[in-house]
């Protein structure tokens, strides 16, 4: 096969990748330019979303992985740097963002993690642990470079201080910090 053919056939098979794919991300410029248009903006993105709420926006820069398991609540803004990852298998975990919660620059929610338990494997080839759904309700703020780890819940009007890794749910009307994030006191 000529050469110009290949490589027009891998170039058609790219664009039906980006076209299709179950994903969002500056790696995909096929539809990722629609992130600096607000009204093509909304209209991509809740046709990707599982929920994209009234007043939401996804910013250029982030990322989403399996948007269709991914709930965005109303006025949720999604700002660069950010990575939301839900499990692209079926049946598996996905995120859920309830209405008003605020996100900074860089936050990454993983609803799975890898297997590492066989000594005898590569970590690559043992596979994930299985997913488990990660939830912020109402309210929440979570500051920037935070990164939430699988089956966590940030309680209601919670806050998360910038840089934590929060690997247990956070009860509503809490501040926690760190890494591991604690609660360091209760908003009254």
């Amino acid at each position: 096969m000529d050469k110009h053919v290949r490589d027009m056939m891998t170039l058609l098979k790219t664009i039906r990748f980006w076209k299709t794919t179950d994903r969002i991300g500056p790696e995909i410029p096929w539809t990722h330019w629609r992130l600096y248009h607000k009204p093509w903006m909304v209209k991509f993105c809740k046709r990707k979303f599982k929920h994209f709420g009234e007043n939401a926006e996804f910013r250029p820069g982030a990322y989403a992985i399996a948007c269709s398991k991914i709930s965005l609540g109303k006025r949720v803004v999604i700002r660069p740097g950010t990575m939301l990852s839900a499990d692209p298998r079926p049946k598996e975990a996905g995120i859920t963002i309830e209405d008003d919660v605020m996100l900074g620059p860089g936050v990454h929610i993983y609803v799975n993690n890898h297997t590492y338990t066989d000594r005898k494997k590569s970590i690559h080839d043992q596979g994930y642990e299985p997913s488990k759904d990660v939830v912020l309700k109402k309210g929440c703020w979570v500051g920037a470079n935070v990164i939430l780890l699988p089956g966590v819940t940030i309680g209601k009007n919670s806050v998360v201080g910038a840089g934590s890794v929060v690997t247990k749910s956070i009860p509503a009307y809490s501040v926690a910090v760190g890494s591991p994030a604690k609660v360091i006191k209760k908003i009254k």
